[in-house]
């Protein structure tokens, strides 16, 4: 499984990469965390708003900081 937290960096893409890293620890799940912050990547997927948690390669997220429960539902 791979999660990829899509976003410039900023406080709201670091706080969503944490909540998504604390939910794959709780859950045991062997899983890459990768932060992308390279645009024409993150446009690829056609979001308009960051940050976007994409699991997969399936756009699951787009413009909010999901909990760790919320993580968890999706994982």
């Amino acid at each position: 499984m791979k999660i990829q937290i899509l976003g410039a960096g900023c406080q709201n893409c670091v706080r969503l990469a944490k909540n998504a890293e604390d939910a794959v620890k709780a859950k045991g799940i062997e899983c890459e965390v990768e932060k992308v912050t390279d645009i024409k990547q993150i446009m690829s997927y056609g979001i308009m708003q960051t940050p976007a948690l994409v699991i997969d390669g399936v756009v699951k997220s787009v413009g909010k900081i999901l909990s760790v429960e919320e993580i968890k539902k999706l994982l």
